[in-house]
């Protein structure tokens, strides 16, 4: 029988496949496609914001070749309704019983493309699916499968034609990952690899080879959940929470939600790692990402042109992280 230390190492070079896969076509965001294999492993789900051309779609599309999983994609648009995403009841001419059509979100991985485009009505279509795993249709609950993940992205909302997401729905998604722009040579090898026989704007992805499947990750899954965390760590992770309640700078800090996603990405952080316990260090790692979308800037930040970034990255450090 394997042992543990067996299985997390193997667990580990999976995902170190995983991430290599993913960079072949995501060149440049080393940060970003960790973060998005974290959000996996972690069984969360993540929102992604840069300003168009930086490669979030891709970034999906990459994800979803190397992991086998079945994937659906929705464009937000003003004029979206909620059934456009979860489905709907229509009347069977020939039997006269309504029969249910699944909309999109029916899949493993599920691509909100821009989703900050459509308005409040509409986005609120996907609180009961990122919570509960479920839709509910004519009073009828449909479960969906798993593992299930929703990649959304958003442009920043600076830009026109864009609605702010609401804070419940902010709340649930695990993390908030930024894309910026990448450096000279990446950006060199991304207009090569973007024109080199290329007769379109499609991006290659021939280079991303196939890692894992449904079982895998499922199984991925349960070995991060069972990471050990120590009660001191677990205490680091709701003190750094909390302490974003009263930071100078912000008008709201994170709820309990921000403490758990701390620990659910910690696990995911020590099992990426090869671990089979949680250190602090690896509540730091995530610790930006995992907040910056649930706590809001205060009036007087916002002049100042302060960054929720900037007032996490002060906060951690003040911080003490205990030694386990």
């Amino acid at each position: 029988m394997e042992t543990e230390s067996a299985t997390i190492q193997k667990a580990a070079e999976l995902l170190g496949k995983l991430r290599a896969g993913i960079a072949e076509a995501v060149v440049g965001q080393p940060r970003v496609v960790e973060e998005v294999v974290l959000a996996l492993v972690a069984s969360g789900h993540v929102l992604i914001e840069g300003v168009p051309g930086l490669g979030k779609t891709l970034l999906v599309r990459a994800l979803s070749q190397a992991l086998q999983l079945s994937t659906g994609r929705v464009q937000f648009t003003p004029d979206m309704m909620p059934s456009d995403i979860t489905g709907h009841a229509v009347l069977d001419a020939k039997t006269m019983d309504m029969r249910i059509v699944r909309g999109p979100v029916f899949t493993h991985l599920l691509l909100a493309d821009e989703i900050n485009r459509a308005p409040a009505k509409t986005q609120s279509a996907l609180l009961e699916v990122m919570q509960e795993y479920q839709v509910t249709l004519e009073g009828q609950t449909h479960v969906l499968p798993k593992p299930f993940m929703v990649l959304a992205t958003q442009n920043p909302v600076e830009t026109e034609g864009t609605y702010p997401l609401p804070e419940a729905q902010l709340d649930r998604f695990l993390f908030k990952i930024e894309i910026g722009y990448p450096s000279v040579e990446d950006e060199i090898g991304v207009v090569i690899r973007a024109t080199a026989d290329q007769a379109g704007d499609q991006l290659p992805l021939e280079q991303v080879k196939p890692v894992l499947n449904e079982r895998a990750v499922t199984s991925l899954q349960q070995i991060a959940a069972r990471q050990r965390v120590d009660r001191q760590v677990i205490d680091y992770a709701v003190r750094l929470t909390r302490a974003t309640r009263e930071w100078p700078g912000f008008a709201q800090g994170a709820g309990s939600r921000g403490a758990i996603a701390l620990l659910r990405g910690g696990r995911a952080v020590a099992l990426l790692d090869g671990r089979n316990f949680v250190i602090p260090d690896d509540i730091k790692r995530i610790a930006i990402p995992a907040l910056r979308h649930r706590v809001a800037l205060a009036p007087d930040a916002l002049l100042e042109g302060r960054k929720a970034d900037d007032l996490l990255t002060a906060l951690i450090e003040s911080v003490a992280a205990p030694r386990v």
